[in-house]
């Protein structure tokens, strides 16, 4: 078996899943510092729209999983996020970004609450990078889960399909999780993931991932699914990429993540940047997150300026691409806060040449999480 050798030349890591990945004929890319698949036979436009409609079998093993844990292991992370991560109770999840004393995001992550163990408290972290927070959280304990792969199945058809296989999964609640036992092998499973569908995320031992997932591959209604699918899926659900549309450059209120920040947090602080957070909070940030939509057929990508209608640069777009649910290309991008209105016209600078978008609230598709009867 062998892969791209430009992708071979880069010495990049490879996850559990690896080797399925070379059978399914997946084409590999470097990504997080892993070779990833890209696409399998099926292309892109195939995977994007089977998960829209059924469901879609994800490797997401590059991402960090790790336990902090210590007496005020939620306080300590407190101290680092603008997250309400202490009224949490065991299995409930919660979005947050991981700060600099600007207020600027180092990081995104899913923080979900674990059962006590010996009186102290215990978070199982998803992230980019967990090394970034191994000297940050004080007096607590980081366990990095290096032994453990991460399957994500995503699609209105997920839930079933689960379900067949570990009895009790389709009983979750969106942004909850809770641990399972299949003949021994244990797993926890979170109702979540980043595609805007109903789905989950499986955290498995490593040594168990490839026959899990060649058990759910073998549904008529799953197929896999690669890194094109799942960016062009988030980019319709008008969600985040860490490094490209929130970075060390912006801010939760300009990147459109207010709603992460509860009220307890938004007045008392206690978290980097609080000082600029409350002002963009009180007054407006300077720019904005938006959505476009983009009229022809060029694609318009990241680092494309945006103008006005006369010329004036009022922007960057941080991605873009076309998106197959709607049969057109879209974007997202940061705009002066000013320029920031629904409905408004703008040029966008594709390889030197104005391609005509309008200014659209986001998501481009309706979300379709599953929040209970």
């Amino acid at each position: 078996m062998s892969d791209d050798p430009a992708v071979l030349a880069l010495r990049l890591a490879y996850t559990p899943l690896h080797e399925l990945h070379q059978e399914l004929g997946a084409r590999f890319a470097p990504f997080a510092g892993y070779a990833m698949p890209v696409h399998y036979p099926a292309g892109i436009l195939k995977e994007h729209l089977h998960t829209r409609a059924s469901a879609g079998l994800f490797d997401v093993s590059h991402m960090g999983q790790a336990i902090l844990e210590g007496s005020a292991a939620a306080r300590a992370l407190e101290s680092l996020t603008p997250g309400d991560i202490e009224s949490l109770r065991p299995g409930q999840m919660r979005y947050t970004q991981l700060l600099d004393e600007q207020g600027h995001i180092l990081d995104d992550l899913i923080v979900t609450r674990l059962n006590d163990e010996n009186g102290r408290q215990r978070l199982f972290l998803v992230v980019n990078a967990a090394a970034k927070i191994v000297d940050a959280a004080p007096n607590c304990e980081l366990t990095i889960l290096d032994d453990r792969a991460m399957l994500a199945l995503q699609g209105p058809k997920a839930a079933a399909i689960l379900e067949r296989r570990v009895a009790g999964v389709s009983e979750l609640g969106f942004m909850s999780a809770r641990d399972f036992d299949i003949s021994g092998v244990p797993l926890q499973i979170s109702r979540s993931g980043y595609t805007g569908e109903d789905g989950f995320e499986i955290s498995i031992p490593a040594a168990e991932a490839m026959s899990f997932a060649k058990g759910l591959l073998a549904d008529a209604d799953v197929l896999p699914i690669g890194l094109g699918a799942r960016d062009s899926l988030r980019l319709e659900a008008g969600l985040c990429l860490c490094g490209h549309d929130i970075d060390a450059t912006t801010d939760p209120v300009e990147a459109g993540l207010l709603w992460s920040i509860s009220k307890c947090r938004r007045e008392q602080g206690g978290f980097p940047g609080f000082t600029g957070i409350a002002e963009a909070i009180a007054h407006g940030p300077s720019r904005r997150r938006v959505g476009f939509l983009v009229e022809g057929k060029a694609p318009a990508r990241e680092g494309a300026d945006i103008e006005t209608l006369e010329g004036r640069r009022i922007g960057r777009l941080t991605s873009g691409g076309f998106a197959p649910s709607l049969g057109r290309p879209i974007a997202m991008g940061y705009v002066e806060a000013s320029a920031a209105k629904t409905g408004a016209s703008v040029n966008l600078i594709i390889r030197g040449k104005a391609a005509r978008a309008s200014i659209v609230t986001m998501p481009f598709v309706p979300h379709a999480y599953h929040r209970g009867a």
